[in-house]
C-alpha cells in the first residue's frame, strides 16, 4: 500500500486492473445500491463505498469468510457505514439473499474463471439487478506470467458476451479495465 495523506491507495502494477479507474467507469452515483459479487479482498467494495459518499449501500458478497471479515474491518475503520458483507456461495440460486431487483450495479470481477457454475452466477445478477441496473463484468483476457488464471480457465471477451447473453443481458458498452482485462457493462433485456 502507498499512502497519500489520509487515504491508503494500494499499489497497482502497471498494465493490470486498476480499481479506482474501473469504478469511474460505472458511473456510479450517490445513493445507488451496488453489489460486488466475489469481493475478495474488497478494493472495488471499498472504492464503491467511497464513491458512494456515505450514501446509498453496498454488498460485498464472497465464499470466503475470512475476507469478508477483512472488507468489514476496513470498512468499518474508514468508516463506511453502508458495506453488508455477505457470506454465501454464488453458484446456488438465491444465495445472496439480496431481494428481487433491489441493485442498480453488480459487478462481477475476476470471478468468472474461479466458478464453475458461471450462469448461476449471472442469473443472480440478473434476479437482484432493478430492471433499468447494469451489470459490469471485469475479468482477465489472458493468463499472464503467472499472474490470474491458467490458460485454460480463463473465460475471454467473447465467451463472457455469449454467457451474458444468454442469461438475458445485453452488452451496453466496452472500458478499457487494465492491459489484461477487458471491461463490459450491460443492461438487462426481459427474459
Amino acid at each position: 500500500m502507498q499512502h497519500t495523506g489520509h487515504r491508503i491507495v494500494p499499489f497497482i502494477p502497471d498494465g493490470f486492473a486498476h480499481p479506482p479507474r474501473n469504478i469511474a467507469a460505472l458511473e456510479i452515483q450517490n445513493g445507488m445500491s451496488v453489489a460486488d459479487f466475489g469481493s475478495g479482498s474488497g478494493a472495488y467494495v471499498l472504492g464503491m463505498a467511497e464513491r458512494l459518499h456515505g450514501a446509498g449501500h453496498v454488498y460485498a458478497v464472497d465464499v470466503q469468510r475470512d475476507l469478508l471479515r477483512k472488507v468489514k474491518n476496513d470498512a468499518h475503520r474508514r468508516g463506511y457505514n453502508n458495506v453488508e458483507v455477505i457470506w454465501c456461495d454464488l453458484e446456488r440460486p438465491r444465495a445472496s439473499k439480496i431481494a428481487d431487483k433491489k441493485l442498480d450495479l453488480v459487478l462481477i470481477s475476476n470471478l468468472l474463471f474461479q466458478v464453475e457454475n458461471k450462469a448461476a452466477v449471472l442469473a443472480e445478477a440478473w434476479r437482484v439487478l432493478k430492471p433499468t441496473g447494469r451489470l459490469a463484468i471485469i475479468d482477465w483476457s489472458e493468463s499472464f506470467g503467472g499472474m490470474g488464471p491458467v490458460k485454460k480457465e480463463v473465460v475471454d471477451k467473447d465467451a463472457a458476451l455469449a454467457l451474458a447473453h444468454s442469461t438475458g443481458f445485453e452488452l451496453s458498452r466496452e472500458f478499457k479495465a487494465g492491459k489484461h482485462h477487458y471491461g463490459l457493462i450491460f443492461r438487462l433485456v426481459a427474459k
